[in-house]
């Protein structure tokens, strides 16, 4: 039960300009929370305005935007010098891997002081033709952005989704490659994915529930008509299922993958027929998660968990029957998590994880003989990438680390032999300048973590500035890619270290459900743990200690410094989940339901106890907290600004240290922050320039 208390306190809260002295008055009006006899005081929910229109709110917003700037403004201008040297890292121009899409090749192109790239094709008769500039619209608005690019099978239609605020709900619209003309269909308020019919006369979409933005119905458009003309073809009423869409690499069938954290079903659009009622092609049930490849006819590779923790492989030979019947490929691996497929000829080639690492291995279906590919780095990302279209004898795949730049190989399975495709240029990068390392700490309980490191060859490692960077929620893996952007610190001297907390799906199933729901403060202890264990290898300096998380990370961030907040020195977290148990207690608030099953229900009473627990904003305490910059986006799709909005407010009431706490609300943006390349370079030199300034306090 919500109770609104009418009382309005206005309290003092510090504030830190360049003089240490700005005081800002924070509004308080205390609103009562209960749940299961537990009654929360929430002194800062008015900032919660779901209208995003307040002019209360967005003038306490522009307050905050007002004081991290004079801060800066107070401090040294690294800001520019590093979005200078980002800019130099950037060739003239570079061109993406094309896309082949019967005989025609579509790719992007970005010119150095471009915002966003430009989409080309090339017709089969190699004729290159600029059919989108996003750059356009970029000038005229704020806020702008390219969800998907979808030709269709003839190539006489491109669809594409736009966001024009970055609460990714977007609009389609459909341009023809002859006259490059936008048709009049106007599809609003859709998800991202977008598949084609085979007759080129239909688009299948996917509509989001206006207040939770979970994709919940399936819908079929006919080209020149009105999008209330359109088919609902599927409705899901479940509020914990999202919906995906995607096509077989066979484009025989578009898949409608229901999902939730452990359970999923799929149901079958025949492309050629798409108005046809989809067919399920294994019913759901709990914890069953499976994935389909199309084969032929009604062949499918199946990769599944049932009883299968780290997923098996099994072949289907027709449609609707029982997953017991089908053939087994590859048995269950405690410790080999199977991730993808890709079915070549008779060469089932397989993303997998072992002992942390990703790898790709081929399993060959008539000697039933693998072997891996090997790299030549001991910590890295791979992928397969670039495999729209079925091939005889060979596979792409991408690879990078933390030193070597983003590149494409391919992989023939004749003569086992890999051949880069293109490789992404650095402008005077040197990979030899820069060192790379991987190794495990000892958490409290004994488990074993992983970490990896990077830093400039000649930095002193025991004396240098670190900064630790974390996830471990999802299952989602945080690997060792390359990021350009960490070059400019680096060459200041600090060291870059990634710890793959329980949470993540680093080492498997096991490590994700060890940081999940009643396991959760695992992930919390892993980090602090690694942090203290890696500085006591000798690298980094105790006394200049940093960490950055994004999203669930920033929900790591504000958990950690909770829990130990005098061993960091400052907090970069960027549109951070923070305020748990209020989010999840509220359906309406988008995406809730759907994730119940990662952080609990707390309708029921021991989820909302466990949650309780580690709520950054509900254990908030009076404690020395490091200095903090918080980073959000008044439009966010995933965490709603009110979180962090409200988060700010409650550290600077209760921090009893003198260091500053600092937040950026982009008033336009989302998720990822504002859109365009160079914006994206201003808002991560902002964020080191921060930790810079903080690194050389005395």
């Amino acid at each position: 039960m919500y109770k609104s208390l009418l009382l309005v306190i206005i309290i003092i809260s510090s504030c830190i300009d360049e003089s240490h002295k700005m005081k800002t008055i924070t509004e308080k009006q205390p609103y009562e929370l209960e749940q299961h006899g537990d009654i929360r005081i929430d002194n800062y929910y008015w900032i919660r305005d779901d209208s995003r229109s307040d002019p209360k709110v967005i003038a306490y917003l522009e307050n905050e935007n007002d004081i991290a700037n004079k801060w800066f403004k107070s401090k040294k201008d690294y800001q520019s010098d590093i979005v200078k040297e980002l800019m130099e890292q950037v060739p003239d121009e570079e061109v993406t891997f094309p896309i082949n899409n019967n005989n025609y090749k579509y790719y992007q192109k970005i010119e150095k002081d471009d915002q966003l790239p430009r989409y080309f094709f090339k017709d089969k008769d190699n004729n290159e033709v600029l059919y989108l500039n996003p750059n356009l619209n970029l000038k005229n608005q704020n806020y702008y952005s390219i969800g998907s690019i979808a030709p269709s099978p003839s190539n006489l239609f491109v669809a594409y989704t736009e966001d024009d605020n970055g609460r990714r709900e977007y609009t389609l619209k459909i341009i023809n490659t002859g006259s490059l003309n936008i048709l009049d269909d106007n599809i609003i308020d859709i998800s991202n994915n977008i598949v084609w019919s085979n007759d080129n006369k239909y688009i299948i979409y996917l509509k989001k529930d206006p207040i939770t933005l979970i994709a919940n119905s399936v819908y079929v458009h006919k080209i020149g008509t009105l999008q209330d003309d359109d088919v609902l073809i599927y409705k899901e009423n479940d509020k914990e299922f999202n919906i995906n869409l995607y096509r077989s690499k066979t484009k025989k069938y578009a898949y409608i993958d229901i999902d939730s954290t452990n359970s999923n079903e799929i149901k079958l659009i025949d492309l050629d027929d798409p108005i046809d009622d989809p067919i399920t092609f294994i019913t759901r049930s709990d914890n069953h998660l499976y994935y389909l490849e199309h084969i032929k006819n009604e062949e499918f590779i199946v990769r599944s968990n049932k009883n299968a923790p780290n997923f098996k492989i099994l072949k289907a030979k027709t449609i609707g029957d029982d997953i017991d019947n089908f053939e087994s490929i590859i048995e269950h691996n405690d410790d080999i998590y199977i991730s993808d497929t890709l079915l070549v000829n008779e060469d089932l080639v397989l993303e997998v994880r072992k002992f942390g690492l990703p790898e790709i291995s081929i399993h060959n279906l008539s000697s039933s003989v693998s072997y891996d590919i090997k790299f030549p780095e001991n910590a890295y990302d791979v992928s397969l990438s670039y495999n729209n279209e079925t091939t005889n004898d060979n596979f792409n795949y991408q690879y990078s680390s933390l030193i070597t730049p983003r590149s494409i190989f391919n992989y023939n399975l004749i003569n086992k032999k890999s051949t880069s495709l293109l490789s992404k240029k650095i402008v005077s990068y040197d990979k030899l300048n820069y060192k790379s390392d991987r190794f495990f700490i000892t958490a409290r309980d004994n488990e074993q973590i992983p970490v990896v490191t990077v830093a400039h060859k000649d930095t002193v490692l025991d004396s240098a500035p670190i900064l630790f960077y974390g996830y471990g929620s999802y299952g989602i893996n945080i690997d060792a890619q390359f990021r350009e952007s960490l070059i400019p610190l680096l060459n200041r001297g600090f060291i870059f270290a990634i710890i793959n907390i329980r949470g993540g799906g680093e080492m498997g199933k096991e490590w994700y459900e060890k940081g999940r729901m009643f396991n959760k403060m695992n992930t919390f202890y892993d980090f602090n743990d690694g942090v203290k264990e890696v500085l006591k290898l000798g690298i980094g300096d105790p006394e200049n200690v940093f960490a950055r998380g994004g999203s669930a990370g920033g929900l790591l961030m504000g958990a950690i410094v909770n829990l130990e907040p005098e061993l960091y020195k400052g907090i970069l977290s960027g549109v951070p989940f923070v305020d748990v148990l209020t989010t999840m207690s509220d359906p309406s608030i988008p995406l809730t339901t759907f994730e119940y099953d990662e952080w609990g229900n707390p309708a029921n009473i021991d989820e909302y106890n466990y949650m309780k627990q580690y709520s950054p904003y509900d254990n908030i305490d009076k404690l020395n907290y490091p200095s903090i910059f918080i980073t959000s986006s008044l439009f966010d799709s995933q965490v709603q600004y009110f979180e962090p909005a409200k988060y700010i407010a409650k550290l600077k009431e209760y921090n009893q240290s003198e260091n500053v706490i600092l937040m950026k609300m982009n008033l336009i943006g989302g998720h990822g922050g504002l859109s365009g390349k160079i914006n994206q370079f201003k808002e991560i030199a902002e964020e080191y320039s921060f930790i810079l300034n903080l690194s050389d306090a005395e």
